[in-house]
């Protein structure tokens, strides 16, 4: 899944060893504003310290955030986790350089006066039509 909008909060990142692998591990939220007709706030985290690094997000930056959705249960209650693995920068297009319209050359009228009268001047190839129109 995935969800464009503005960074409003980064959180601390938190460390730790895990007790299984004797690896450390490092994880970083942030909460995403996505603005429309009903705008919601997300919190979503990063996993790992080189993503953290690599990533980069900082506050009031507009990002497209691409996420996996994950549920776990703790003393009875389950909670939800979106994980991001993917961050993009939304770039803004540029206002300040419009696109130049071209004038384009008037287009030549498919019937004019004139045409009208030297049609009318000319004869009828067949009179002798007994078609009423």
């Amino acid at each position: 899944m995935e969800l464009t909008g503005k960074i409003i909060a980064v959180l601390p990142a938190q460390s730790g060893v895990s007790a299984r692998t004797g690896n450390s591990w490092m994880t970083q939220q942030y909460v995403l504003d996505v603005s429309g007709k009903y705008p919601k706030k997300c919190v979503f985290s990063v996993f790992g310290e080189d993503r953290i690094r690599q990533f980069n997000i900082e506050p009031n930056e507009e990002v497209t955030v691409h996420f996996d959705i994950d549920a776990r249960e703790y003393n009875g209650k389950w909670y939800n986790e979106l994980r991001a693995y993917n961050v993009l920068r939304v770039t803004a297009p540029k206002t300040d350089t419009a696109p130049v319209v071209q004038p384009t050359a008037p287009q030549q009228e498919l019937f004019s006066e004139q045409d009208g009268q030297d049609a009318a001047q000319q004869p009828i190839a067949d009179s002798n039509d007994d078609l009423p129109f």
